[in-house]
C-alpha cells in the first residue's frame, strides 16, 4: 500500500481520534520534508543547481553593495543529518538560502503610537500561523523605522518567534502595509529567490529543527539565538518540486481545516443539545415535564455522553437537582425540616450558644424565588452550623510548624474530600494562633484565593485546622448530614464566588458565609440525596473512564496508521 493511500486512511481515522487533526497536520509536514508527500520528477533541475544559482545571486548583490558578505557557516557534519533525502535534494543551512538573517529591537516607549506610522510586530501578533495585526496593534514613527532598517520587514518575509514559550511560531508577512518592523523576539528570513518563502515557511512550521538546535536560557525562558537561527538545517528539494510540495500541503491543510470545522460543529451540537436537555430537566414545572426531559436524555445517552464536557455538566445538574428536591422522591412519613431547625435552635439555646444571627433581611424576597418541596425549609448557614474561621501560626517561629496537627490552606480546599494536608503545625503553633481543630465532617469553604479557589469547598475526613482564609462549618451530630451541606456548597460554587467583593483579589468573609441561604430537606431525605448523588457521581466517573478508553483506542489506531505511513 503506497503512502498516498495510507494518508487517505489516516484522514478517516484522524477525524475521530483526540488531537487527530493536529497529528495529521504534523504528519503531512513531516512527509513533505522527507520527500514523501509528492513524487520526484527526474526532469526537475536538481537542488545543487538551485544552490549554485542562489550563490551566484548572492555574489552579485555583494558586488553591487546591496548586501554585506556573509560569515562562513560551519560545514554540515554527518552527525547533524537527521535522515536521508531523495537523490536530487540537499541538506543546507538557512543562511545559505537567505539574505542577512536578523531580528529587531524594542524602541523607547515614546516612539510608539496606537494609530499611525509603521506597523511594529511583537510575538503575540503571530497567531494561528498568520500575522494578526488587529490584535494589540502598535506603530512606530517613520523616522525611527528608517534608523532600524536592519529589522525592516517586507511582504513575503518569513518570521519566527525565538523567545519562548512557545518557540517557533511562524508566519509570512502579508502585503497589508508597505513595510513592517519588529522587536528582538522575532527573527526573519528573506530568501534570495523570493519563491522559496512558502517552502521555508512550511519547513519551519513543521518544527523539526527545534529538536536539533541548542537553546539558550534567559530569565527562565528558552531562546533561539540569531546565530543558531542562521545555522538551522533545512532539506532543499529542486525548485519545481518545492512548488508541488507547497501546493500539496495547501490542499491537504485545507482538508484538515474542513475536518476541524466538522469535528467542532459536531462537538458543539452535542454540547448544545445536551445543555438544552438539562435545562428542560432543571426547569420542569411538574413530574410529567421532568420525565419527558429525562426520557430524552436516556434515549440519546450514548451520543450525549461521548464528550467529557457533557459529563462535567451532568455533574453540575445532579447537584442542582439534589438541592431542588428533584433527585429523590419525598416521603410523607419523613419529619419536616422545620422541626429539625427548631430542635437545633432549642439545643443552642440550652447550651447558651454564642452563634448570634447576623443581620440579613434578604430572606423574604429570596423565598419567593426558590421553589422547594413543602417538607423542606429555607434557612441561613448560621442556623444549622457554627461558622468558624481559622488562623496561621507565625512563619518566623520554627517551633510552630512541622508538628502532627493537620493544617489546611485555602488552596487545598478544592472541591474534594481532605484526607491529608501539605503542612502540619504543633500544639505550640495551635495555642499561639487563631487556628482551631475541627472535627471530621466539617465542611470547608475557601473565602479567598487565586484562580478558581475562592468559593470552592471540601469536607474533612480527618480532624484538622485551617488558615484564616477558610470558613469551617461545624454541625451538631445527628441533626444535619454534613455531606448534604457539602453537596449544596458544590452546587452553589458560582453563586458563592459572585457573593464576594474586594479589590484585586475579591474575597468572602465570615459574615457573608454565615448568611448564605440553603434549602434544608428532612434529615432522612438528606441521607437519601447524599446516597443518590454518590451513586450518580460514580456513574459520571465511569462515563469519563469509558470516554478515555474509547479515545485511547482511537489514538492507538491513529498511531498504528501513522507508523505505517
Amino acid at each position: 500500500m503506497n503512502i498516498q493511500v495510507l494518508l487517505e486512511k489516516y484522514f478517516d481515522v484522524a477525524f475521530t481520534a483526540p488531537n487527530g487533526v493536529k497529528k495529521l497536520r504534523e504528519l503531512i509536514l513531516s512527509l513533505a520534508m522527507q520527500g514523501k508527500l509528492v513524487a520526484q520528477d527526474p526532469h526537475d533541475v536538481s537542488a545543487s543547481e538551485l544552490l549554485k544559482e542562489i550563490e551566484a545571486e548572492k555574489e552579485r548583490l555583494v558586488k553591487e553593495g546591496k548586501i554585506k558578505p556573509q560569515k562562513l557557516l560551519p560545514k554540515i557534519s554527518l552527525e547533524e543529518i537527521p535522515y536521508a533525502l531523495p537523490n536530487e535534494w540537499l541538506w543546507v543551512r538557512m543562511d545559505d538560502l537567505c539574505l542577512g538573517i536578523t531580528s529587531g529591537s524594542t524602541p523607547p516607549n515614546h516612539i510608539f503610537s496606537d494609530r499611525e506610522g509603521v506597523p511594529f510586530l511583537k510575538v503575540y501578533n503571530i497567531r494561528s500561523q498568520k500575522i494578526d495585526f488587529q490584535y494589540k496593534p502598535q506603530f512606530i514613527s517613520e523616522e525611527y523605522h528608517l534608523k532600524q532598517k536592519r529589522s525592516c520587514l517586507k511582504s513575503g518575509d518569513v518570521v519566527m518567534n525565538i523567545v519562548g514559550p512557545p518557540l517557533g511560531k511562524v508566519a509570512i508577512i502579508p502585503d497589508d502595509f508597505p513595510e513592517y518592523n519588529c522587536n528582538q523576539a522575532i527573527v526573519f528570513f528573506r530568501p534570495i529567490i523570493a519563491s522559496l518563502n512558502k517552502y521555508l515557511y512550511s519547513y519551519l512550521l513543521s518544527g523539526k529543527f527545534l529538536n536539533k538546535i541548542d537553546l539558550i536560557g534567559t530569565a527562565g525562558q528558552d531562546n533561539i539565538s540569531i546565530t543558531k537561527s542562521r545555522t538551522i538545517l533545512i532539506p532543499l528539494p529542486p525548485l519545481a518540486e518545492q512548488r508541488r510540495i507547497v501546493a500539496k500541503i495547501d490542499e491537504l491543510m485545507a482538508r484538515c481545516d474542513e475536518l476541524e470545522k466538522l469535528r467542532g460543529n459536531l462537538n458543539q451540537k452535542q454540547i448544545t443539545v445536551h445543555n438544552a436537555a438539562l435545562n428542560r430537566l432543571l426547569t420542569a414545572k411538574d413530574q410529567s415535564e421532568f420525565n419527558t426531559a429525562w426520557q430524552f436524555i436516556t434515549q440519546h445517552f450514548g451520543d450525549l455522553y461521548s464528550v467529557k464536557e457533557n459529563v462535567a455538566e451532568l455533574r453540575k445538574a445532579i447537584l442542582q437537582l439534589a438541592v431542588m428536591g428533584k433527585l429523590v422522591p419525598q416521603d410523607p412519613i419523613d419529619e419536616p425540616a422545620k422541626y429539625l431547625l427548631e430542635r437545633i435552635a432549642a439545643s443552642r439555646k440550652n447550651k447558651s450558644s454564642k452563634n448570634i444571627p447576623p443581620k440579613d433581611d434578604s430572606g423574604e424576597s429570596l423565598k419567593l424565588t426558590v421553589n422547594i418541596p413543602e417538607s423542606w425549609k429555607l434557612c441561613q448557614l448560621w442556623q444549622i452550623a457554627t461558622v468558624c474561621l481559622g488562623g496561621t501560626p507565625s512563619r518566623n517561629e520554627l517551633s510552630f510548624w512541622d508538628g502532627n496537627i493537620p493544617w489546611v490552606s485555602s488552596g487545598e480546599v478544592a472541591n474534594c474530600r481532605i484526607e491529608s494536608t501539605e503542612e502540619y503545625i504543633t500544639d505550640n503553633g495551635l495555642n499561639n494562633s487563631n487556628a482551631k481543630i475541627y472535627p471530621r465532617n466539617t465542611v470547608l469553604i475557601a473565602m479567598i484565593g487565586q484562580g478558581k479557589t475562592r468559593g470552592q469547598s471540601a469536607i474533612l475526613d480527618i480532624e484538622a485546622c485551617t488558615n484564616q482564609n477558610v470558613a469551617g462549618l461545624v454541625f451538631e451530630s445527628g441533626n444535619i448530614d454534613p455531606n448534604y451541606v457539602w453537596k449544596w456548597a458544590l452546587s452553589e460554587y458560582e453563586k458563592t464566588r459572585s457573593g464576594s467583593r474586594g479589590g484585586a483579589q475579591p474575597a468572602l468573609n465570615g459574615r457573608k458565609v454565615s448568611t448564605l441561604w440553603i434549602p434544608i430537606p428532612p434529615l432522612a431525605e438528606q441521607h437519601r440525596i447524599v446516597a443518590k448523588c454518590d451513586r450518580l457521581m460514580t456513574l459520571c466517573d465511569t462515563l469519563e473512564k469509558q470516554i478515555d478508553e474509547t479515545n485511547s483506542k482511537k489514538t492507538n489506531l491513529l498511531n498504528a496508521v501513522m507508523t505505517k505511513v
